[in-house]
């Protein structure tokens, strides 16, 4: 037996196991009616399924490298911008842009998210045969991740955004992509549930704090951007991105244009408006993809005054002023 198949074998056994241990505890944990069916309390974090099997998976067997980056975040808060911008910042040497990968490929299949990575369509032993260093992503909360990973010197870069744009973005995220069988989720409960704390790898606040005490107590090892800054100043946030990742802006860089370049090359407009970004779609597993159409629907700071109603953006406002008091963040 190759050393692939005897990895590919031992793979296969630590999926059972995972398997039967997901069986057993999804019985007794928590349950509410979620975004997408129901979600489960798991270590004081509400996951659907899905992510839940993933996350024992990940806390069992992933091992990250001292060379690694994870980008870290909530759900709708600017994620896919963020990994076209690691992705094109780190590969700018080895890719031009009349050529780059991101042309033709949508930016969540250029850089893995160790979320759905680890699902088994695709293990996790593969992810060894990704070039180092490995770019990836995840929507687990600080807390859920294994000292595999959090003690495995890797860097993170964290990206947050204003909580009421994140739950009018995530609400009709999750209408278009829910199945037919599954009802559309009203802005009503979606507010109430989100106020709750019972959002996909919420509660939006506990995520936030909990990369940003690592941020205060390690800013070597975190990088905490936030989506309205990074909307006002690209290149700003762009530069001090290159720098904590370790690849710097030379001053010839910035004289020829090239922080510029990358901010446009990665912008919402243009993204949104390739071919790949109208028609492509991103395969999740075996049984689930989401059209990349999904990833970009506007990108825009404040939309929620659009939809959500004065009461309801003064109660998440007072949610976010008593959660995140003292801490830094307000």
């Amino acid at each position: 037996m190759t050393a692939r198949e005897t990895s590919r074998v031992k793979e296969e056994e630590y999926l059972e196991e995972t398997q039967h241990n997901f069986n057993e505890k999804l019985q007794t944990l928590p349950r509410e009616r979620g975004w997408f069916g129901h979600l489960f309390r798991y270590q004081d974090c509400w996951l659907d399924t899905f992510s839940l099997k993933g996350c024992m998976l990940v806390q069992n067997h992933f091992r990250a490298r001292p060379t690694d980056i994870i980008l870290g975040s909530s759900m709708k808060t600017g994620t896919t911008w963020l990994r076209t911008l690691v992705f094109t910042t780190m590969n700018r040497f080895l890719y031009d842009f009349s050529s780059h990968p991101l042309l033709n490929t949508g930016p969540h299949s250029c850089f893995p998210c160790i979320d759905t990575y680890s699902m088994g369509e695709i293990g996790i032993k593969d992810l060894e045969a990704l070039p180092s260093p490995w770019l990836l992503a995840t929507h687990f909360p600080y807390t859920l991740l294994p000292e595999a990973v959090t003690a495995s010197g890797s860097k993170f870069v964290y990206i947050w955004r204003d909580p009421k744009d994140v739950l009018v973005s995530m609400w009709q995220f999750v209408n278009k992509i829910n199945p037919k069988e599954i009802p559309p989720i009203g802005l009503n409960e979606a507010f109430e549930l989100f106020c709750k704390g019972i959002s996909n790898f919420g509660p939006f606040w506990d995520h936030v704090l909990g990369y940003w005490k690592v941020c205060q107590e390690t800013p070597n090892k975190m990088l905490f951007l936030k989506y309205e800054d990074m909307k006002r100043e690209p290149l700003v946030e762009l530069k001090k991105l290159a720098d904590f990742m370790g690849h710097p802006f030379t001053m010839e860089e910035e004289k020829d244009g090239v922080v510029e370049k990358i901010v446009e090359f990665c912008s919402f407009e243009h993204l949104s408006n390739l071919e790949v970004n109208k028609t492509g779609s991103h395969q999740i597993n075996r049984d689930t993809a989401i059209e990349n159409r999904h990833f970009f629907r506007k990108g825009q700071i404040g939309e929620s005054k659009i939809h959500l109603t004065s009461e309801m953006m003064d109660c998440i406002d007072r949610i976010t002023q008593h959660k995140f008091n003292g801490s830094g963040l307000i």
